[in-house]
């Protein structure tokens, strides 16, 4: 006898756990959570879930400790309350960029992240589109890493008018996914060369391929000041770039991010929903859901079925 399926979300993208589930046809199981009057989290699975299969979808957005907490204060809920697999979908993992020593005496930020959450009750864990593909590895468990290329790709297909398109990757890490979306689009690539100086702040300084007289369609896997993006939008057009898109899975947009976006010379800014976007829209931004991979994912998980088809390659 299978186990039941069963979904519950937290408070940071409560939309997006409502649209996985209304394609999953499952309804979201009633869990409480909440604040104390002195801020501490409150957590309260009002629901038998014993034996069950429960899939916590939670992204670690900002405020990120606090979606942090909740998903830990859930993931120990669900254990003591003899869940049958707990598995924690994480849309937009947090910490992500602090995956190494890249300075003397700093924590490795994202491991410690990856320990918490399997060490307090996570069996699995599904992300999407982590900042290094290395991260993986800090977890003890099994991980599903999704790639959201394949709806970013539908999304171009769909709404962009490209004569002659390259993908251009921000820096040398990206290359990879801008190799695979080249391929799903039949064009080239290039590659941005740059320095960072500190942290939020890039220094362009030299494109690698041809751009001129081309769409270029930047992609990367996250676009938070919108720094980077912009002054390479910027050097691109004056390159001889024809029209400038930006594409990336998690719309951060923090700080000065859309007001510089705004006034930038990208013609389209297009990102997943894996980070909820409804104080931050502006006219330039696109915003595709990936619900429905995410929805394949937990389905092909509960049903023991492979989801490497999932990844792209």
């Amino acid at each position: 006898m299978s186990r039941p399926l069963k979904i519950i979300t937290g408070t940071a993208n409560p939309e997006l756990a409502k649209e996985i589930a209304g394609i999953l046809d499952t309804p979201i199981s009633d869990a409480l959570v909440t604040r104390f009057s002195d801020g501490e989290i409150r957590v309260q699975i009002n629901e038998t879930v014993r034996g069950a299969d429960v899939f916590v979808i939670q992204s670690l957005t900002n405020p990120s400790n606090q979606h942090i907490m909740e998903l830990l204060l859930i993931l120990d809920a669900l254990k003591r309350s003899s869940a049958g697999r707990i598995t924690a979908v994480i849309p937009y993992y947090a910490y992500a960029r602090q995956d190494r020593q890249d300075k003397p005496r700093t924590p490795v930020s994202a491991k410690v992240v990856a320990d918490i959450i399997s060490k307090v009750g996570a069996q699995r864990v599904v992300a999407v589109d982590l900042h290094s593909p290395q991260i993986q590895g800090f977890f003890d468990i099994p991980l599903d890493h999704i790639s959201a290329l394949p709806v970013i790709h539908e999304y171009i297909k769909k709404n962009m008018v490209l004569s002659n398109p390259v993908i251009v990757s921000p820096d040398a890490g990206g290359v990879e996914r801008a190799r695979l979306l080249a391929n799903k689009l039949g064009c080239g690539i290039a590659i941005i060369y740059k320095r960072r100086p500190e942290p939020n702040k890039a220094e362009v300084l030299d494109v690698v391929g041809d751009i001129d007289g081309k769409e270029v369609i930047i992609i990367d896997d996250l676009i938070d000041t919108a720094g980077t993006m912009v002054a390479a939008a910027n050097m691109l057009v004056n390159m001889g770039a024809k029209k400038i898109y930006a594409c990336a899975t998690h719309g951060v947009l923090s700080g000065p991010a859309v007001d510089r976006l705004t006034d930038s010379v990208v013609e389209e800014v297009v990102v997943t929903n894996t980070i909820p976007l409804q104080d931050k829209m502006f006219s330039k931004l696109k915003v595709v859901s990936i619900a429905p991979l995410l929805a394949e994912a937990i389905r092909r998980i509960h049903e023991e079925e492979s989801v490497s088809s999932l990844f792209t390659h």
